[in-house]
This record gives structure tokens, C-alpha cells and sequence, in this order.
């Protein structure tokens, strides 16, 4: 089932969003390296950050196998798709 174009672009503003709150994660991340917080509270807020960033990633693969992997295709073109959905999970779970 493919994005239509308003549900492309709100998935597309959401995705921003929440990359910036991440960025925003990160900054804070360096401010405290740089204020010299305490090394627990650091890693806190980076475990944070990583939650962010891992939630991120599934909602952009759940996307890619709902809206990208669906649809007919002619079987080299699935078996194309599927050796590429492969190779990308492959690098999330390393």
C-alpha cells in the first residue's frame, strides 16, 4: 500500500520531529560532558537518546516493510526488495 501524498508528508513531519527531539537529546548529552555532570547522569540521558534513536529505526523499517515491500512485483523484483530489507536489518541488529 503506497503513502499517499498527505500521509507521506505527515509521516515525514513526524520523523523530523522526532530526529530533532534526538538531536536536542544529544546537545544536552554534550553540555553535560562539557559542565562535567556526573558520569550516572550522562549515561542516563545517553541510554535515552539510544532508546530515541532505536525507536526511530524501527519506525522507519516498519514503514519500509508495510509501504515499500507491498504491492505486486514480478518475482525478481521481490526477491530484490527482499535481499535489500535483509541486508538493512542485518546492519540494525549488528
Amino acid at each position: 500500500m503506497p503513502h499517499s501524498p498527505r500521509n507521506l508528508e505527515a509521516d515525514r513531519r513526524a520523523l523530523q520531529v522526532r530526529l530533532r527531539k534526538i538531536t536536542g537529546q544529544l546537545k544536552g548529552v554534550q553540555k553535560m560532558i562539557d559542565g562535567d555532570y556526573d558520569c550516572a547522569e550522562v549515561l542516563n540521558q545517553l541510554v535515552s537518546a539510544r532508546r530515541a534513536v532505536k525507536s526511530l529505526a524501527e519506525k522507519l523499517i516498519t514503514d519500509h516493510l508495510e509501504h515499500c515491500l507491498s504491492g505486486p512485483a514480478r518475482e525478481e523484483e521481490r526477491r530484490r526488495r527482499l535481499r535489500e530489507v535483509t541486508t538493512m536489518l542485518k546492519r540494525y541488529v549488528d
